[in-house]
């Protein structure tokens, strides 16, 4: 029988495509970790991964095989944690996939402090919008704003952000204030791509549709707030994005008795049997998030 160590070892492997990286989170020599597949594959009587100059792929026995051992991996995983002392101080190298604007303007102070209350937690952050494949990719959790599109991986409410219109006081003063929602059309709006029909809500149940427009259309929230505090328009946007340039005055809110529809955060895992140092961190920014 297949012994569970090289299993593991597969595991890093196949989430890495890279020995050399896999070695490097196992804390083994890429050589020893090489011989080890190798002999897998002999034990197994099936090629497991195609190894070319430049990267590592799985075979289809590869890909299945990959599936079934990381959840008997991750079990075994659990079991020893659950049995230790890690429940109460996690360690391992954290594995978090996050928008880059988000975490560097609201989530970097939350990092600090978890990494603080855990000291034997690494980590090893991946800031991009696009959507991770959690099954071939070596994330622990994956962090999104929004609307969720995979029903099949396990998503946890975080908190929801408040959204509210923003611009400069200098584009206020050269524009003119909007005293109304439908005024928003003869303003400069600075929008999402696909996302130029703004829907605001006075805090009861009456809603608005409006349809903006502007010469500024930008995928990254940092940058539309950036862009507003300099002058180029209203931009509809998390309170706790805008919160420090609203507060030392670079921005200020139009519209105030109006806000959009908030923003759901999630944490994103491929499945509900988390290691300790996955689950703390979810507890963690649950904490702290549901307090707005």
């Amino acid at each position: 029988m297949t012994h569970l160590n090289d299993m593991a070892l597969f595991v890093e492997v196949a989430k890495a495509r890279s020995f050399r990286k896999a070695a490097e989170v196992v804390g083994m020599p890429n050589s020893t970790l090489s011989r080890r597949i190798s002999e897998l594959e002999k034990a197994i009587g099936l090629r497991l991964l195609n190894r070319t100059t430049r990267k590592i792929e799985l075979t289809e026995a590869g890909q299945l095989y990959f599936e079934r051992s990381k959840r008997i991996v991750d079990e075994a995983r659990l079991a020893h944690e659950q049995l230790g002392a890690m429940l109460e101080q996690p360690s391992g190298l954290l594995r978090v996939s996050m928008p880059v604007d988000f975490a560097t303007i609201y989530m970097t102070p939350l990092i600090a402090e978890f990494a603080r209350r855990y000291p034997g937690i690494t980590f090893d952050f991946d800031l991009t919008p696009r959507r991770v494949d959690l099954v071939a990719e070596p994330f622990d959790v994956v962090i999104r704003a929004g609307e969720l599109q995979d029903s099949r991986l396990i998503a946890r409410l975080l908190g929801r952000h408040a959204r509210y219109l923003y611009a400069s006081p200098a584009y206020l003063a050269a524009s003119g204030e909007p005293q109304d929602p439908a005024d928003l059309a003869r303003h400069d709006c600075i929008s999402m791509p696909r996302a130029t029909d703004w829907t605001l809500h006075d805090g009861s149940n009456h809603k608005i549709e409006v349809s903006v427009g502007g010469r500024f259309t930008v995928n990254n929230v940092g940058m539309m707030s950036a862009l507003a505090v300099n002058g180029q328009g209203i931009a509809l946007l998390a309170e706790r994005i805008a919160g420090d340039d609203f507060a030392e005055g670079r921005l200020k809110r139009v519209l105030p008795a109006w806000e959009g529809i908030s923003v759901a955060i999630h944490a994103i895992t491929e499945t509900r049997l988390l290691p300790a140092k996955t689950q703390r961190f979810i507890e963690f920014l649950q904490q702290q998030m549901g307090r707005s």
